[in-house]
């Protein structure tokens, strides 16, 4: 799993898991496309030939331009949230913020790079691995609040049980790796 800081945090109850879903959907259904779209006109070599630039190879500055972007939009959802949907933003609290720096965004824009996916691709990959993520964690939710009324050992109690939850979960979803559409 990538993203694992908020995905642990956040799934104690399914209505806040669900609300980060939503947001990392939103998120990366806009920022996998939107650096799509830097990377191939202003940062592969040759891409500033519109505007009459060759030869220029910006691509050494990808991972920070990509963050900055996310950091971006991130920022746009969280004003958004704390504007129109006040008991979400309240519920995330700092795990909003923290989307900026989930791994499972970045990673989002790094595996559509090294995919080399063109735009309408991008659009349906940051969909869906949004969307993926979004089910994850609210599956994980789910899960946590029937656990608390489990006779799970003491030893195990929080975090434990949790681990080896999302260790189980991984492997009901490593069965859809092989399928082909």
């Amino acid at each position: 799993f990538l993203g694992m800081c908020t995905f642990l945090a956040v799934s104690k109850k399914i209505e806040t898991a669900l609300g980060l879903g939503i947001a990392v959907v939103v998120v990366q259904t806009i920022t996998v496309p939107a650096n799509n779209l830097i990377l191939n006109y202003f940062l592969k070599e040759d891409a500033l030939s519109w505007i009459g630039i060759t030869g220029v190879d910006l691509t050494f500055v990808g991972l920070i331009s990509y963050i900055g972007v996310i950091a971006a939009i991130v920022q746009i959802l969280e004003m958004f949230l704390d504007r129109y949907v006040p008991a979400l933003y309240n519920a995330l609290g700092v795990f909003l913020p923290l989307i900026t720096v989930n791994c499972a965004i970045l990673g989002g824009s790094l595996f559509m790079v090294e995919r080399d996916y063109d735009f309408s691709e991008s659009v349906v990959y940051g969909l869906g691995s949004g969307i993926g993520w979004a089910l994850a964690i609210t599956a994980l939710a789910g899960i946590r609040e029937k656990l608390k009324y489990s006779d799970v050992p003491a030893g195990l109690q929080g975090l434990g049980i949790t681990f080896i939850t999302v260790g189980l979960m991984s492997l009901g979803f490593m069965a859809f790796s092989g399928i082909q559409l």
